[in-house]
C-alpha cells in the first residue's frame, strides 16, 4: 500500500510532503481567486483576464533565467527562496486595490511559481536516480491532485459564505501554505550548483538547442489538454449538449480522481525515452479519440445518452493525459544535458504558462464557437504533436550526443 501511494522514504517524499502543502492552498485559490478579484477587489472579468495574461507572459520569460540561476545557486536554495517569494506574492494580493496594482502582485506570483517549477525539477534532478524519475514524478503529481482537490474543498466552504474575510482567509492560508513549503523544502539534502558539461556555453545554452526548442513545442501543444478540462469541456457541457450543469464537476472529479489513483501505474511502463516515445504517441491517439467521443455529445439525444458519452470522453481524454504527462516528465529529464537541468527545465515548463496564457482563447474560439470541426481539429492536433516528439527527440538526441544527462 506505502509504495503505492507514497514515493520512496528520503527526498522523494520530501518533495511529495511540499507539493501537498502548496497544492493545498493552491486548490482553494483556484476556485476562489476569480470572485476574489472581482468582488473583493473590484475589477471586471476583462481586466482579470488581461492582467492574469500579462502576468502568465511574463512568467513564461523569467522560467530560464531563474532555472539558470537554479543551476548556478543550487536548486534547492533557490527553490526555498521562490517558495517563500510566491507566498508574499500571494499575501500581496490581500492588499491590492487596483488594475496596476493587480498587475503587478500577479506578474511576481507567475513568475515565482514558474521559477519554483523549474528549481524543483532541477533538485528532483539532483536528489533522485535517473532511472526513477518519472515514477516520483508521478507520485508528485497525484499528490497535486489529491491536494488540489482537498483544496478546492476548503474553498468552496469560503464561496459558500461569500464574504470578504473568507476570500481573505483563503488567500491567507495559501500564502502560509507557500511558506510552509519553504521550510519542508529547506529539510531535503543540500545541492551543489551544478557545473555545467564539457563542450557547452554558460549562458542560456538552452536558447540556442533548436532540438530541444521543438521538443519543448510539440509539448506546448499538448500541454492545451490543461486548459481543456478546466475550461473548453464545462463551457461545452453546459451550452452544447443537453447533459445537466453538474455533470462539469462529475468530470472534474473523474480527472482528478484517476490521476491519483492511475498516474504512478501509468508512469510504470516509461523508463526510458523509446518507452516515453511511445506513452507520448499513444497518449496523443487517445486524445483524438477522446475529442471525437466530446463531439459526438452535441448529437440530439436524450440527457442521459449525453451524460454516458460526456464520462467515456472524459476517460479516455485523462488516459490520454496521464500517457502524454509520463513520457513528457522523462523526455524533458533525459534530453536536458549534466549540470544544466535547471535552465532546461525552466524551458520545457515554459509551455504551462503558455497554455494558461494562450488555451482559453484558443480553445474557446475552436470549441464553443466552432463546434464539432472544432474539436476533430484539435483532436488531430494532439495526434500529431504526439507522434511527431519521437522524430524530435531522436533529432536532440543525436545533436546531444555524450552531452545529455545521465546521473
Amino acid at each position: 500500500m506505502p509504495s503505492r501511494f507514497l514515493p520512496p522514504a528520503g527526498p522523494a517524499r520530501g518533495l511529495a510532503a511540499a507539493q501537498l502543502i502548496n497544492s493545498l492552498g493552491d486548490g482553494a485559490y483556484y476556485v476562489t481567486s476569480a470572485l476574489y478579484f472581482s468582488r473583493v477587489v473590484g475589477l471586471s472579468p476583462t481586466r482579470i483576464g488581461l492582467g492574469l495574461t500579462l502576468a502568465w507572459a511574463v512568467g513564461a520569460l523569467a522560467g530560464v533565467p531563474l532555472g539558470r540561476f537554479a543551476d548556478r545557486r543550487g536548486p534547492r536554495t533557490v527553490a526555498v527562496l521562490l517558495a517563500a517569494a510566491t507566498g508574499v506574492s500571494v499575501a500581496a494580493f490581500l492588499f491590492v486595490r487596483g488594475f496596476l496594482p493587480f498587475v503587478l502582485a500577479a506578474c511576481c506570483y507567475a513568475t515565482a511559481q514558474t521559477g519554483l517549477a523549474a528549481a524543483r525539477q532541477a533538485l528532483l534532478a539532483a536528489l533522485v536516480a535517473r532511472t526513477d524519475r518519472t515514477h516520483v514524478l508521478a507520485h508528485l503529481q497525484s499528490t497535486l491532485n489529491a491536494g488540489l482537490a482537498v483544496g478546492a474543498a476548503g474553498g468552496g466552504v469560503a464561496l459558500h459564505y461569500g464574504t470578504r474575510t473568507a476570500y481573505l482567509a483563503v488567500f491567507a492560508l495559501d500564502a502560509a501554505a507557500f511558506l510552509l513549503c519553504a521550510l519542508v523544502l529547506l529539510r531535503l539534502p543540500a545541492v551543489a550548483p551544478m557545473a555545467a558539461a564539457p563542450g557547452r556555453g554558460q549562458r542560456f545554452e538552452v536558447l540556442r538547442d533548436r532540438p530541444y526548442a521543438v521538443v519543448t513545442f510539440l509539448n506546448m501543444l499538448l500541454l492545451l489538454r490543461m486548459p481543456l478540462i478546466s475550461l473548453a469541456i464545462p463551457l461545452w457541457t453546459v451550452t452544447r449538449t443537453d447533459a445537466p450543469g453538474w455533470l462539469v464537476s462529475a468530470l472534474l472529479v473523474l480527472n482528478t480522481g484517476a490521476v491519483m489513483l492511475f498516474q504512478v501505474r501509468t508512469a510504470s511502463a516509461v523508463r526510458d525515452l523509446p518507452s516515453a516515445v511511445r506513452s507520448v504517441a499513444r497518449g496523443g491517439a487517445l486524445m483524438l479519440a477522446s475529442c471525437a467521443v466530446f463531439a459526438l455529445s452535441a448529437a440530439d439525444a436524450p440527457a442521459w445518452a449525453a451524460v454516458a458519452v460526456l464520462l467515456v470522453a472524459g476517460g479516455l481524454q485523462v488516459a490520454g493525459e496521464m500517457m502524454q504527462s509520463a513520457g513528457a516528465w522523462q523526455i524533458g529529464f533525459d534530453l536536458a544535458p549534466v549540470g544544466q537541468q535547471g535552465q532546461y527545465q525552466g524551458f520545457f515548463g515554459m509551455g504551462v504558462p503558455l497554455a494558461r496564457m494562450l488555451g482559453p482563447l484558443l480553445l474557446t474560439a475552436l470549441i464553443v464557437d466552432w463546434g464539432v470541426p472544432g474539436w476533430l481539429l484539435l483532436g488531430a492536433v494532439f495526434l500529431a504533436a504526439g507522434y511527431a516528439l519521437g522524430p524530435a527527440v531522436r533529432w536532440a538526441e543525436r545533436a546531444n550526443s555524450g552531452m545529455v544527462a545521465v546521473s
